[in-house]
């Protein structure tokens, strides 16, 4: 590794307008061809019948020709470090893995592209035949009895998980259960989507030498008021509860439903299943372990699964198969209803369902295995070779999974304060991607995240951690350089606002125009 030569590396920094302020009035990217007479007389007058949805006014949009669109979107995609052009190792938590291109087209095919939502069941029964198909690959990757495709993403199936629970209960009448336990290193959304529902929710602390939560505390927290338990495992420290078992177990004796958060599930398919585990729900982000680019909100797709006794609470519509033909049931009278329009993303299922299909059952085992071997070597060249970083939770026979939680703490220490923000503004000079850093509270000071996950090889994770090297020999022996970086990318000394301060934010045309036009 150590002959390894860091890219040159310079991002293109074009200075472009938003297409909003682009374009001139009577310019055209395409010319839309006029409504055939037949069309116009069978159609009728549509306008008419539009009533109160009609615009008053026709949208101010940008009047631009094709060329100009082009170059516009290229130069951005040129001042971004995606997936396509950058490593992903970065990005812990996300599994930014490689999306195969055939997968891209597929899903781009007028066949299923083209598909209405609204269409008769008959004519779209191969579409309706491939989610009952990914259902049964995830209900054997999972151990479930159903799963439900229609949670947009990770945390909308966590809420929805969390109605599951809320129906069940009051169908069975349990009112007085109204508390929820999770864990400091779930997913903050585990907490987050089931105090909405209005459960008080209860968060275990992680124990100091393993980071995980201890099993006596868990089971001190447990009453009969507990109505369920959400768990991310592995945490997003990468550790792995092996003890998950006693958990789930002590929660079904006093009646709580357990629902794993999987959304980190890449080091464990065909290892580990979440019924086995004791788990009554849980949910699979297929647009990370399953291929789907994770998308930073979307597209995305959370793969909510049950038992069968949770099954008639799912949302709707199921699809479902009678031995001849594909349906969508819509009657069903315990169903929390509709958490999404239609089918859901079914782009995201489409690609989860090829990406099966290629690895076959074996070749989604050495996913898992070669994500937490990856791991392993990337972890110990990090800590062997990078200055300045350490491993907290390091007792002896805790182990990381698909990622590690590492800390530049002793960095920050050695140079006064150059930690892992004055890393992630150096680290974009290497055309490396902002480390991803922790989930709030920093239970780990200084905390980075790598995940190399399974698209990665041996090249991959030495150039990342040579990479690393530098940027931590630049803070140590170079503070000047990286007080002014990035130097190399196309905007310097960013302003991280998000989170933080939602005034200085536009989401919109339309909001940004609100607040500084």
């Amino acid at each position: 590794m150590e002959n390894i030569k860091l890219r040159e590396f310079h991002q293109a920094r074009w200075n472009e307008p938003v297409i909003m302020e682009m374009g001139t009035p009577g310019e055209r990217g395409i010319l839309i061809p006029q409504a055939e007479q037949a069309v116009k007389a069978a159609a009728g007058n549509v306008v008419s019948v539009l009533g109160s949805i009609k615009r008053k006014h026709q949208p101010a949009l940008p009047e631009v020709n094709q060329a100009l669109v082009n170059r516009h979107y290229i130069r951005l995609s040129q001042e971004n470090l995606g997936a396509d052009n950058a490593l992903g190792i970065s990005q812990g938590t996300c599994t930014l893995k490689y999306s195969p291109k055939v997968q891209e087209h597929m899903v781009r095919h007028p066949g299923l592209a083209g598909v209405h939502p609204l269409q008769a069941e008959e004519s779209m029964q191969g579409i309706l035949k491939m989610y009952y198909e990914t259902e049964q690959i995830m209900k054997e990757i999972g151990g479930m009895d159903r799963i439900s495709f229609l949670p947009a993403s990770g945390g909308h199936a966590i809420y929805s998980n969390a109605q599951i629970i809320s129906a069940y209960h009051k169908a069975n009448g349990n009112t007085h259960k109204n508390e929820i336990i999770t864990t400091l290193h779930s997913h903050p959304v585990d907490a987050a989507a089931t105090a909405i529902l209005g459960y008080r929710v209860i968060t275990l602390l992680p124990d100091e030498k393993t980071g995980l939560p201890c099993l006596e505390e868990f089971k001190a927290a447990l009453s009969d008021k507990t109505a369920g338990i959400f768990i991310t495992n592995p945490e997003d420290t990468g550790i792995y509860n092996s003890q998950i078992d006693q958990f789930t177990q002590a929660a079904h004796d006093v009646g709580a439903i357990c629902a794993y958060d999987q959304a980190n599930a890449n080091a464990l398919l065909g290892i580990a299943r979440a019924r086995e585990a004791g788990f009554d729900l849980m949910h699979f982000n297929l647009h990370k372990s399953f291929s789907s680019p994770h998308g930073g909100g979307g597209p995305g797709c959370g793969a909510l699964g049950c038992a069968a006794e949770l099954a008639p609470f799912l949302p709707k519509p199921t699809v479902e198969f009678d031995g001849s033909k594909y349906w969508l049931d819509y009657d069903r009278d315990q169903s929390i209803g509709h958490v999404k329009a239609y089918l859901g993303n079914f782009p995201v299922v489409a690609r989860a369902y090829m990406w099966c299909m290629s690895l076959g059952a074996e070749g989604l085992k050495q996913v898992a295995i070669t994500s937490v071997l990856n791991n392993q070597y990337m972890t110990q060249e990090i800590l062997e070779k990078v200055p300045g970083v350490s491993l907290h939770y390091a007792e002896e026979g805790v182990r990381r999974m698909e990622q590690t939680r590492l800390s530049f703490d002793k960095l920050a220490e050695q140079t006064g304060g150059l930690g892992v923000d004055a890393v992630n503004a150096r680290i974009v000079d290497y055309g490396i991607s902002e480390l991803w850093q922790s989930h709030h509270p920093y239970t780990v000071p200084e905390p980075f995240t790598p995940e190399p996950c399974d698209s990665y090889n041996k090249d991959d994770m030495d150039y990342f951690v040579q990479v690393l090297k530098a940027v931590a020999t630049d803070c140590i022996e170079h503070p000047e350089v990286v007080a002014t970086a990035p130097n190399k990318a196309s905007r310097h000394l960013p302003n991280h606002v998000m989170g933080e301060d939602f005034k200085v934010i536009a989401t919109t045309w339309r909001q940004y125009t609100r607040r500084f036009r």
